[in-house]
């Protein structure tokens, strides 16, 4: 056995989602058509969209807030390496009610849930989303792009309705109503206030690309570790993961990213 320390997290993955290197090429080139100034990354991790956005807008600036300091940290060291430190800040705060817009162009990819008040009694899309709950996500998002901008809000949404054995296997506690059909997410946008300029979903290879990516330094720290105080605890979380994956959401769940234009 080889005692590493604790787990890697996450170094095999360059985005925290299911999206390729070809796909982020044209979100990108699509986001910067009309020469942003301004980038703003709603629940951005560590940033590596927005950073691309600003290496192709060399006159933009961007903020991205998160919660999670450990990838706001990488995202800043990230910035630094690409000589983008003085245009790129990462901000660890909540984006309900965030003042930081309105910008140019605004992500929200996966992160809906944060532009929602827990208080305000509407369900955060995502976990038990409704379409209201998905509206109002929407119309939060729409409060934060400037006028001629552009939004790429990118969601979980069924492919097809899960059958009861599927959710089982999935999350805890997971819900038919923890997503939208993808027509209902376009409907839901539409009605916040945007139009809808390009639809894409992830594909089973992106799917699994991330998957694998998103276990892959845990795996590997797994097998030379066999016998480490956390094994035991670690592989169980990883077998639960692929489990949840393979039985449960594989095929059912879906991704978009929408290219939304603000409705004047």
């Amino acid at each position: 056995m080889s005692d590493t320390g604790t787990p890697p997290r996450l170094t095999r993955l360059t985005f925290h989602g299911p999206l390729s290197e070809a796909r982020a090429a044209q979100l990108v080139t699509r986001l910067v058509r009309n020469s942003p100034a301004s980038v703003l990354d709603i629940g951005c991790g560590w940033g590596e969209l927005m950073l691309r956005v600003l290496e192709a807008a060399p006159d933009a600036k961007g903020i991205g807030i998160d919660l999670n300091a450990d990838d706001l940290a990488r995202g800043r060291r990230t910035a630094g390496e690409r000589g983008l430190d003085g245009r790129a800040e990462f901000v660890e705060e909540s984006a309900t009610g965030t003042t930081r817009g309105p910008a140019d162009v605004v992500l929200c990819v996966g992160s809906g849930q944060a532009l929602l008040d827990s208080e305000s009694g509407s369900e955060p899309a995502g976990a038990g989303a409704s379409l209201s709950a998905t509206v109002d996500a929407l119309r939060a998002l729409r409060t934060l792009v400037a006028p001629g901008g552009r939004a790429l809000f990118g969601e979980g949404f069924w492919q097809r309705t899960p059958a009861a054995d599927e959710l089982a296997a999935m999350w805890p506690g997971a819900r038919v109503d923890d997503h939208l059909p993808l027509a209902a997410i376009t409907e839901a946008a539409t009605a916040a206030g945007f139009r809808v300029e390009w639809i894409e979903t992830a594909t089973e290879e992106e799917w699994e690309h991330f998957e694998s990516g998103y276990l892959a330094d845990v795996e590997e720290w797994l097998a030379a570790n066999a016998g480490h105080p956390l094994a035991a605890e670690t592989r169980n979380r990883v077998d639960r993961h692929r489990a949840s994956w393979l039985r449960g959401y594989r095929g059912v769940l879906g991704l978009v990213y929408l290219t939304l234009v603000p409705v004047a």
